[in-house]
């Protein structure tokens, strides 16, 4: 993961971070790295993340965690949680701060993952 901004390993339940899934993000990339023997890396491109939101139950909140749910117009990872992470608001707002600034940058609208806006939905037959 190069020029990764922010990094953190999934914590377990107890909050501890013995597992093997690595998450992180640079200016114009998130990754998810999972595994130990054999690993696997994901990355969506921020622009083409879409929306944002943070889930915490109440075992998180005691153990000072949260999972921050990542919709993504990607084909192949499609929709993601980054799951039990320490200072999840804060990740969550530079996260969110990173995508509009991505998405300005490629100049990227929420309109160009939506349908035709010309078309509603109807096909017309010769």
């Amino acid at each position: 993961m190069q020029n990764t901004i922010w990094r953190e390993r999934k914590r377990n339940f107890l909050g501890l971070p013995w597992t093997f899934t690595v998450y992180g993000f640079s200016e114009d990339r998130l990754f998810i790295k999972t595994g130990i023997l054999s690993t696997r890396e994901e990355e969506v491109r921020l622009y083409r993340i879409t929306d944002i939101s943070l889930y915490r139950g109440p075992w998180q909140r005691i153990m000072g965690m949260g999972t921050i749910k990542v919709f993504s117009a990607d084909q192949s990872l499609g929709d993601f949680e980054i799951k039990n992470i320490r200072d999840c608001e804060n990740v969550k707002e530079q996260l969110s701060n990173l995508v509009e600034k991505e998405r300005q940058n490629k100049r990227v609208t929420s309109r160009e993952f939506l349908g035709d806006p010309d078309d509603d939905g109807e096909d017309i037959l010769d």
